[in-house]
């Protein structure tokens, strides 16, 4: 028995080397064949896959281990906290809120549909939570996050009270009960996906930060003739990283896998590839756009500063993480203003939307309109005040 776990261990580790080996010589055909044809599309491809793994995804994995490693830590029952909270409800339901991820967020929407909070606690909730896009944030620009996190934590409680202080105790509380959100099997992940999943974030994290402090990393890991090491790494990477999530939701890429539950390092890689996906489109379609119509969407959205707050919070009405983490990736880009992203961040409720809509449509619907109001008024706010 001891020599068979040994034979598995070893045929493990021989395929995923072997795996590793034919990403990497398939990298160096597209770096020395079809860059040097100066295929242009191609190559903004890859650049657009590289520079969201190296730039975005390293980071995001690094604050995801973090805030799960917390998490894990310092775990208490947050369904009977929540329940149990009395006058407090509503600024524990956005403090919930306002954590990274839709974690939070779902708790609290679960207990709405079981009668034991308000519906100022959902309106709260889905006004204070930023979902996925918050890791990306936090990880680019912290100062920027953990601003953004308060505010949306401040606007909705103010948000919470308003609505339990005008409208009946019971309003709108579904008469289904005991309803779970979050039934599924969780499924297993490949252990070769996670070895070289790992393989990769360790070096691109030492990449990226080399990245951030300006580093030619290209000239520093040149080898002789063959060129861009660092770029045909991060493409690698990223492609892996993006076939990695295509396998765990099955082809749907707004599907978000970590919902299942999981260990801290499951939930780590299936969160980091379900954001790597949005960035990669993020940076593909503004590359693109550029390409195929020379516009400078930077010049854009500064000709039309005012409407652009507005566009970003009705961006916000859209159920899912995906569109809200494109939002943030065009604001890290400089395309967008901060008045715009606080509007997205105020008005987006992330995967949060989902159970609600399935369970009562109308209450979704209202409580979306209801955070609409407080994501227009605060993100034009700043934009009159500071911008």
């Amino acid at each position: 028995m001891k020599y068979f776990s040994i034979k598995l261990e070893r045929d493990l580790i021989l395929r995923t080397a072997l795996l590793i080996f034919l990403l990497l010589v398939t990298g160096f055909l597209l770096n020395n064949f079809l860059i040097s044809l100066e295929f242009e599309l191609i190559e903004i491809i890859i650049n657009s896959i590289s520079d969201a793994y190296l730039q975005v995804s390293v980071f995001v994995a690094a604050v995801l281990l973090i805030f799960y490693g917390f998490e894990i830590l310092f775990g208490i029952n947050l369904n009977k906290k929540l329940q149990n909270s009395g006058i407090y409800q509503v600024p524990i339901a956005s403090a919930l809120g306002a954590l990274p991820g839709c974690g939070g967020a779902i708790l609290v929407i679960t207990q709405f549909t079981k009668g034991g909070i308000s519906f100022g606690s959902v309106v709260a909730v889905l006004t204070s939570t930023m979902g996925d896009a918050a890791f990306l944030l936090i990880a680019s620009e912290p100062q920027t996050g953990f601003f953004i996190i308060i505010l949306g934590f401040v606007v909705g409680v103010m948000s919470g009270l308003c609505v339990d202080l005008t409208h009946p105790k019971n309003y709108l509380i579904p008469n289904e009960k005991n309803i779970s959100v979050n039934n599924k099997r969780k499924k297993e992940i490949s252990t070769n996906f996670k070895i070289i999943w790992t393989v990769y974030i360790v070096p691109g994290l030492i990449i990226g930060i080399m990245l951030a402090f300006q580093v030619d990393v290209n000239e520093y890991f040149k080898i002789g003739s063959i060129q861009n090491i660092a770029s045909l790494f991060g493409f690698l990477a990223g492609l892996s990283l993006i076939i990695f999530h295509l396998i765990a939701s099955k082809g749907k890429i707004h599907k978000k896998t970590s919902l299942d539950g999981g260990s801290s390092f499951d939930r780590t890689y299936l969160d980091t590839n379900f954001v790597t996906i949005w960035v990669v489109i993020a940076f593909l379609l503004f590359e693109l756009i550029i390409y195929y119509t020379a516009f400078d969407l930077k010049s854009v959205f500064n000709s039309y500063v005012f409407l652009t707050p507005l566009i970003a919070v009705l961006i916000g009405f859209i159920p899912g993480c995906g569109p809200q983490i494109i939002i943030t990736s065009t604001y890290l880009m400089g395309i967008i203003p901060l008045s715009a992203q606080i509007g997205n961040a105020i008005s987006n409720d992330g995967d949060a939307l989902f159970p609600v809509l399935a369970i009562s449509p109308k209450v979704g619907l209202i409580a979306t309109l209801y955070s609409a109001v407080p994501a227009i008024i605060v993100s034009y706010g700043y934009l009159l005040i500071f911008e």
